[in-house]
């Protein structure tokens, strides 16, 4: 007798990766394992400062003692959200943002609101497995545009609009990008806000990398274009290093008559599970008003990270990469693998060095490519690195 799944919950019946079993046998051997590969930077030693975190949980717990939820947020959580749109020179209100416990859940929010199933999201190649999840979940279909590596990951913008069928119900965008730290540029961003128009298209960004930028003042923003719908998504976890937080917003711009009724829908979404916990709810003003300082120094230790990281990089004669404009993470290209298989690459790199990296057809790169991120402490990925480089090295 087989147990009675659903065709859905037996998709996910599947083994882990070669990669990661390898790790897990690595690791039960008592053998050392560098990862790499985690953009987690409280494991990396950055964590928002405990005493004001417990500050303000404390007053949270005693604000949040009645329970009066919201379906679209407390309101003082949602005002926080806005002040800080306000404080980058863009203006949403707060009758126009979602809380939400993450952004993966604001994704299956908006692909559930926008979406009927066997509809199409459209998504940037390379890009982020958890997309083909959520979409599988939601009932929806993945189809992708293309990034061009040869000119600095740039967005293919003919070949997004060439990707676009009566079945498109939104176009995804993720800048900064995860993995290969692209920035998409203003006349990027006015272009796609263009095609978005002729093709009566919402665009779904994701911004939680962008208080991360490398040789840029500002983040250019789909908000602040013509797009006729933007659903801007961000949260706690990358913003002030707290991912066990929970706490992610969706932020509604663009033409009143296009966002009103997807406004309604995501807030029936939201109405029906209340998801978000209402201490952590009631923490929000004062995460943003406590992290300020501890902001501008996450950002300053992401970039020591980070150039210390493409430093030793830049050393490797068998690799070549974009130096990211954004973000956690780095694509490399291997330019002399002993094979074109990504993952059996990554696999000898795990048994010879100890160094856990992910290989590139995780994010559908093209062979043969590797993605390492940038924020583990160059006291540890220094040595690492150096082993890794001359690992690949030896196989030319």
């Amino acid at each position: 007798m087989t147990a009675p799944l659903s065709r859905l919950a037996a998709t996910f019946q599947v083994q882990t990766n070669r990669l990661y079993r390898e790790r897990d046998a690595r690791l039960a051997r008592g053998e050392p394992v560098v990862d790499l590969i985690s953009g987690n930077v409280t494991e990396q030693g950055i964590r928002y400062p405990q005493a004001a975190l417990e500050r303000v949980l404390l007053d949270a717990t005693r604000a949040a003692r009645v329970y009066h939820p919201h379906p679209l947020g407390q309101p003082e959580a949602r005002e926080a959200i806005s002040a800080y749109y306000r404080s980058h020179g863009l203006a949403i209100p707060t009758n126009r943002i979602i809380l939400t416990p993450g952004t993966s859940l604001a994704y299956w929010y908006a692909f559930s609101a926008l979406c009927d199933p066997g509809d199409e999201i459209l998504t940037p190649r390379p890009s982020y497995p958890l997309f083909d999840e959520i979409a599988r979940v939601a009932g929806v279909r993945v189809t992708t545009y293309r990034l061009d590596e040869s000119r600095d990951w740039a967005i293919e913008l003919a070949d997004l609009e060439a990707r676009i069928t009566p079945r498109t119900r939104a176009i995804v965008l993720v800048s900064p990008h995860h993995p290969t730290g692209a920035v998409a540029s203003a006349a990027e961003l006015a272009t796609i806000a263009e095609i978005a128009s002729r093709h009566a298209l919402p665009i779904i960004v994701d911004e939680v990398f962008g208080e991360f930028l490398w040789g840029m003042d500002a983040l250019p923003r789909p908000a602040e274009t013509r797009a006729p719908l933007v659903i801007t998504l961000n949260g706690f976890s990358k913003l002030f290093a707290l991912p066990g937080i929970k706490l992610g917003w969706m932020a509604l711009s663009g033409d009143e008559a296009l966002v009103a009724p997807v406004l309604t829908a995501l807030e029936a979404l939201s109405d029906a599970f209340l998801p978000v916990n209402e201490i952590v709810q009631a923490a929000v003003p004062g995460i943003f008003r406590e992290g300020q300082a501890f902001l501008r120094e996450y950002r300053s230790e992401i970039a020591r990270r980070r150039d210390a990281t493409l430093q030793a990089l830049a050393g490797a004669p068998t690799l070549r990469f974009v130096p990211p404009l954004g973000g956690f993470y780095v694509a490399v290209r291997v330019t002399s693998p002993v094979s074109s298989d990504d993952e059996d690459l990554a696999l000898h790199l795990l048994r010879s060095t100890g160094c856990l990296v992910h290989p590139g057809f995780f994010y559908d790169l093209d062979p043969t490519h590797l993605v390492l991120s940038m924020v583990s402490d160059p006291e540890t990925s220094r040595p690492a690195l150096g082993r890794l480089i001359a690992a690949l090295a030896g196989l030319t």
